[in-house]
């Protein structure tokens, strides 16, 4: 009521209360639509189950059907070689044994020279018909396997369709009404169980075979309307005059919980249910006087109740007006509603009165007992029947009720169940093997018949056919006089040479390998055609059979009705018999009317003859199938305005279902009457085609469900179209929207979709709904295309990797996603989670709410996860063995998940700078990384530390769960690292070779396992608060050690143990006051030591046991401020090449010894430090050269790049060297003091043979070391050459 001003007292007229309310309508709508959807998925599933089982039930007759028939037709096609007159003098007993058999072709004519022996031939005949026998009794249970797939089909789309009103019927009391189903785990489903139960008695049902019964499901009503009005009836009762002879003991005994079953004389059982579900019962009987009351019957007892079903069921089943089943009980599935009763005060029935008011006005109900005991000896009786007696010989467990007041009945329960009987439940127990795997009796009776005499020999298989052959099996001398030929049990697959066969008239290819006909065209005389057990998968190829009669086409591939209808139609108009059975049609229900319909000659279709009425109404069908004006006129509405129901119907459906049509077929209509139509509903009308809709300019909602169409066409005028269904059809592509920009709903289930079309699809701005459910879509590219997406429903697809999902990440408004049935949902792990982490707007998935809990474990576990997932996302591709580098820098990332490893075999450097990581976690299972920078982490360990489930926290938990999280991967000895020793643990990523891990607040380096990365040669640790240099054990490979600005101050003697072949140290800016434990270190080539607290010059001395050492920093230190220490420094170290950045020369040498031989101090200073570079002394040249200085502006790393991250070049172009790209991430966090003693001034140096490694800064701040080795390392195809990471 959009124009109510007031309710109940409240202001309702504010146009917030109005949208507030048309949004509730909204979502409530969007709810059920849902959860509908789900319980016709569910029905889906169970149909597809049911398809299986029936599938598996049927191999076994339909192997013997196919060898029998094979029999057969060997049979017959020998038999045809018999001479016409010895044929037709044999000819009675084939007519008194021949039974009709489908798939067996009419033998006419089968003229051959070729003589048989009469007894021969009998036994031919014979032997046919004992496999004809044989054949029919395998039908037969093909007949019954599909009867039992039937009624359990039948079976469960009435569960679904009674789901599916209760669904509606709460939604449309807006949840006044809410039907809850229970499960074993609630308490009041178990006592309604148990009721059942205990008022169901084997002796009542066993002659019928009944055993037991089996609940099926079990439905609570909620029902506050009714509730409400019986609690205040109950209650007034009590409180009442009458109540003083309710003690208050003894009124609770009258409250009964009551049976009842719909009338099943009527046709109208399930309104009768839904309307007590709503309304509750109703006691006054259309039939009878207005003054007389009726009563409403209910009993305590099952047989009592089902009774009357029981015995409707049984008549009909004997009088023939069922369809066969072979269900030996046609009663088998029942329902009952339980309701809590207040009998109140009660009488029996008095004899040969009925159960009226008028006849009791002073008690609220009436009974009668029910024995059961002697009706099966009544000779008379229905088996079932019942005598009433009211005599205290009567149980009253079988009492039957008749309450006058329908206040004093809540309905509280549906009960489904299903009666259990001694009989199989499936219709081939026992038939396929005995008791102990032996074959059944029926196989051993098959191989007896085919083991009969004659026993022919197989004749060899053509594969191909010329025109020897041809005259061979045809027994004739030329091509012309052929007029029929075999070739039945081949394994052709072409026949191009038959068209020379102008004569032909029977023609027998069945048992062959064809898959199309064509080849059998242009044939005027074909009268025969047998095409059985072949793998036709069309009928296209036929072409200009003009006299064809007879064509078998069963047991193939065949699923088009319409199409090759069409071809049969075309080129074969004196089709008389017609054989299409046991083919996939993807329509088989209205594969029979179809063909009716267009193929009017047919006189037998499935070898059942076509009657004259079935005929008529199947073509009558056929010609209404057409968009036309006659069609328009009865189809469509004129309404502006849809229906405020709450409705799960689409518009058009609602509006054709409570709108009378706008004109009738006699009404004079207006030019423009077209334009005035805004509604279609064309469903199940057979339509191929959408033709004639270019006038309906107004149109805004169609249906065009169930129908035959295969593309969207003729669409193009409806601009104003708002919603659009098309489920059901044959559709395969989008083309034909892209002109619907009003469109806000579209239906596309059960077509032949295999992809989207993105630019169809980017031009439905306005598009809210889209439901593509039961297709054959295989990706959801070019979904992200429609950003006003609120609803998708794309279950039951193809769709099978999780990129699909990163493609709904752009549709921010999406709430409802329905993916079920695809078989994303069984490779994907964690797969719920994993969308909802991803969709986080999204409320409700496949057809469940998405809980609080739920998107806090998504959150928790896949929060800050590196997956090959989020790999393409950033890189825009899913080509992940073409990837060597990977930078994903400031991502949140805190998990690697990277599997399986060999999907990134080709990377060789990842940069994960800027995370928060505190661990390698699933890094350590690529196996080719050469280079790893993680940076400005959290990095604790290569493995995280192992902890006992009682201190994991909740998000651990979940990352134990993921198996390549690096979680629960640790190798048994990971929990001993900080006992046990190092080199113990088994090495890591051998392929690894740089590792960067600055500022990572690292404290304790032995923690970090670093001596497991066994192949690593350089190792950066600047920036972190680390004490003591340890845990390097194992790094024998190691060239270059980093560790400047840490909180180091002595070098432990198990510190530099394993570094035999170390190159290059930096230590600066650390708390160094001592060097020593540094003799491990013989090939050091250079030291860096700037920034530190040596004091003494004895310390220097220290490094005389680096007989390698060309290269020395100690800048910043206490003892670089003696103008003196440059040439002490220079005459202890006599390899030295560089000295604090500056080239030591030859001349300096030489100042340094001349100084040391001269301790007198300066004159003009006595006691004074001068620098090194004023000292000049006679006949020396100053110590700096002349050369314009190389100064370190610009550089990264604080002191480190000002002192050392200087330039040299490779000593000899033509060394063969191993070159080695890494990257060095500039520090723009960490800015040390600059002070004068830094800015250093240095240049290039050139020193031929010199063996020290070289290292130099590219453009984009790479660094490149080289390292001198014998051969070039061929795991660098390029060089050495760098992309920037």
């Amino acid at each position: 009521m959009p124009g109510l001003q007031r309710l109940d007292t409240y202001e309702v007229s504010s146009q917030q209360v109005k949208e507030a309310a048309e949004s509730t309508v909204m979502k409530k709508t969007m709810y059920y639509n849902m959860r509908v959807r789900t319980a016709q998925r569910n029905l889906a599933e169970s149909q597809l189950s049911l398809m299986e089982r029936k599938k598996t039930m049927l191999q076994l007759p339909e192997e013997c059907i196919r060898t029998i028939n094979h029999s057969l037709k060997n049979l017959e096609r020998e038999l045809s070689k018999v001479p016409t007159g010895r044929k037709e003098s044999a000819g009675t007993l084939k007519d008194e044994s021949s039974l009709q058999v489908k798939g067996l072709p009419d033998r006419s004519d089968s003229p051959t020279n070729i003589s048989h022996d009469s007894a021969m031939e009998c036994k031919i005949l014979h032997k046919i018909e004992a496999l004809r026998e044989r054949l029919m009794l395998w039908t037969r249970r093909m007949d019954e396997i599909e009867a039992w797939s039937q009624r359990d089909m039948s079976q469960a789309t009435f569960m679904m369709e009674y789901s599916v009103q209760f669904l509606l019927m709460e939604l449309e009391s807006v949840g006044n009404i809410r039907l809850e189903e229970g499960c074993s785990a609630d308490p009041w489903f178990t006592s309604c169980c148990d009721l059942l139960l205990s008022r169901f008695s084997h002796p009542d049902f066993k002659n019928h075979g009944v055993t037991g019964i089996k609940i099926t499901k079990v439905i609570r009503i909620h029902n506050s309307a009714l509730k409400l009005r019986f609690e205040d009836r109950f209650h007034n009762l009590l409180t009442s005059e009458e109540s003083a002879t309710f003690s208050q003991k003894n009124y609770r005994r009258q409250l009964e919980h009551l049976f009842y079953a719909a009338d099943p004389e009527g046709n109208n059982e399930r309104e009768d249910i839904l309307s007590i579900i709503e309304e509750g019962f109703k006691t006054t009987q259309p039939n009878k006087p207005l003054e007389i009351e009726g009563a409403i019957p209910l009993s305590n007892s099952l047989i009592v109740t089902e009774q009357p079903r029981i015995e409707h069921a049984v008549r009909r089943a004997s009088q023939g007006e069922t369809k066969h089943s072979p269900d030996t009980i046609p009663f088998r599935h029942g329902q009952i509603i339980v309701s809590k009763v207040f009998v109140g005060h009660s009488m029996p029935i008095r004899e040969g009165e009925s159960a009226d008011r008028s006849s009791y006005s002073k008690v609220y109900s009436v009974y009668r007992n029910m024995d059961t005991k002697q009706r099966a000896a009544t000779s008379g009786e229905t088996p079932l029947s019942s005598k009433t007696h009211t005599g205290p010989e009567c149980s009253p467990r079988r009492r039957q009720w008749f309450m006058f007041d329908h206040e004093l009945i809540l309905p509280e329960y549906i009960m489904y169940f299903e009666y259990v009987t001694g009989d199989a439940e499936h219709p081939l127990p026992g038939h396929i093997t005995g008791a102990h795997g032996t074959p059944s009796n029926d196989i051993i009776l098959d191989k007896e018949a085919l083991n009969m005499e004659p026993m022919l020999k197989p004749q060899p298989k053509l594969l191909s056919l010329n025109d020897k052959i041809l005259l061979n099996v045809a027994r004739a001398n030329v091509l012309s006089q052929i007029t029929v030929l075999n070739l039945h049990g081949n394994s052709l697959s072409k026949i191009k040479e038959i068209s020379h066969l102008t004569s032909l008239r029977h023609l027998t290819i069945s048992f062959n390998e064809f898959t199309r006909l064509d080849d059998i065209s242009h044939m005027p005389n074909l009268e025969f055609l047998d095409a059985s057990f072949n793998r036709l998968v069309t009928l296209e190829g036929l072409r200009r059979l003009g006299q064809l009669k007879q064509l078998d086409v069963s047991w193939n591939k065949l699923t088009k009705a319409r199409d090759d209808t069409a071809v049969l139609r075309k080129h074969t108009p004196a089709l008389l018999r017609l054989n299409i059975r046991h083919n996939p049609w993807n329509k088989p229900e209205a594969v029979r009317r179809t063909m009716l319909g267009c193929l009017t000659t047919l006189t037998h279709l499935d070898d059942l003859m076509v009657a004259e009425e079935e005929a008529a109404d199947a073509v009558r069908m056929a010609a209404g199938s057409k968009i036309n004006q006659a069609s328009l006129l009865v189809h469509s509405r004129t309404n502006d305005d849809r229906p405020r129901s709450l409705s799960l119907l689409s518009t058009a459906q609602l509006l054709c279902l409570l709108s009378p049509a706008s004109w009738s077929i006699n009404t004079e209509l207006e030019p423009d009457w077209a334009a005035k139509i805004t509604t279609l509903n064309f469903d199940s009308q057979r339509i191929s085609k959408l033709t004639n809709l270019n006038t309906l300019i107004n149109l805004r909602w169609a249906s065009f469900n169930d129908n035959d169409i295969s593309k969207v066409e003729g669409l193009e005028c409806c601009t104003k179209l708002e919603e659009l269904s098309l489920s059901n059809n044959s559709i395969s592509t989008f083309n034909g929207l892209s002109k619907l920009h009003c469109l806000s709903k579209l239906s596309l289930d059960g077509n032949q979709l295999s992809s989207l079309d993105a630019s169809g699809l980017d031009q439905l701005s306005n598009l809210s709904f889209l439901s593509m459910e039961k297709n054959c879509i295989t990706s959801l590219h070019g979904i992200q295309r429609v950003r006003s997406l609120l609803e998708l429903y794309v279950g039951n697809n193809q769709i099978s990797t999780s990129q699909d999902i990163y493609f709904l990440k752009g549709l921010s408004n999406l709430i409802i996603l329905d993916l079920y049935g695809n078989p994303l949902l069984e490779r994907l792990e964690n797969y719920r989670i994993y969308v909802v982490f991803h969709l986080p707007s999204l409320k409700a998935l496949d057809g469940i709410a998405v809980e609080v809990t739920e998107c806090k474990n998504a959150k928790d576990m896949f929060g800050g996860r590196l997956t090959p997932d989020m790999v393409a996302e950033k890189l825009g591709h899913s080509h992940y063995t073409d990837i060597t580098y990977l930078t994903l820098q400031s991502c949140s990332i805190r998990i690697v998940d990277l599997p399986p490893a060999d999907l990134f075999c080709n990377l060789r450097s990842v940069n994960l700078d800027h995370n928060n990581l505190t661990s390698f976690s699933g890094l350590i299972y690529l196996p080719n990384i050469k280079a790893l920078c993680l940076n400005y982490n959290h990095i604790e360990s290569i493995l995280p530390r192992q902890k006992t489930q009682a201190h994991l926290t909740n998000r651990q938990i979940l990352h134990s769960k993921v198996h390549s999280s690096g979680y629960g991967k640790q190798s048994p000895s990971k929990g001993k690292r900080d006992t046990g020793p190092t080199g113990s643990l088994e090495p890591l990523m051998g392929s690894l070779e740089v590792l960067h891990l600055s500022h990572n607040s690292i404290s304790n380096m032995a923690n970090l396992q670093l001596s497991r990365l066994t192949n690593l040669k350089a190792l950066f640790l600047q920036g972190n608060e680390i004490s003591q240099v340890e845990g390097l054990e194992g790094l024998h490979q190691l060239r270059e050690l980093v560790l400047d600005r840490n909180r180091i101050k002595t070098l432990s003697e198990n510190s530099f143990i394993g570094q035999n072949v170390l190159l290059e140290l930096h230590l600066a800016e650390n708390r160094i006051r001592e060097l020593n434990h540094l003799n491990p270190l013989t090939e050091l080539r250079k030291l860096f030591l700037g920034m530190n607290k040596l004091q003494d010059i004895t310390e220097v001395e220290k490094l005389e046991v680096l007989p390698s050492l060309s290269e020395l920093s100690v800048v910043g230190n206490p003892v670089a401020r003696n103008s003196l220490h440059r040439p002490a420094v220079v005459l202890l170290l006599s390899s030295l090449q560089v000295l604090d950045g500056v080239m030591v020369t030859l001349e300096e040498k030489t100042r340094a010894e001349l100084l040391s031989a001269d301790p007198s101090p300066c004159p003009q200073c006595p006691g004074a430090s001068l620098p090194a570079a004023d000292i000049n002394l006679p006949g020396l040249r100053p110590l700096l050269p002349r050369n314009p200085p190389l100064r370190a502006m610009g550089l990264s790393g604080g002191l480190q790049g000002s002192v050392h991250r200087h330039d040299i070049l490779p000593s000899n172009a033509e060394e063969v060297q191993y070159q080695f790209t890494y990257t060095n991430k500039r520090n723009k966090h960490v800015n040390a003091p600059r002070i004068p003693q830094t800015d250093i001034n240095f240049r290039h140096i050139r020193r031929t043979g010199s063996n020290l490694p070289t290292s130099g800064l590219l453009s984009d701040g790479n660094r490149i070391i080289t390292y001198p080795t014998q051969e070039q390392d061929s795991r660098f195809p390029t060089r050495g050459k760098h992309p920037p990471m």
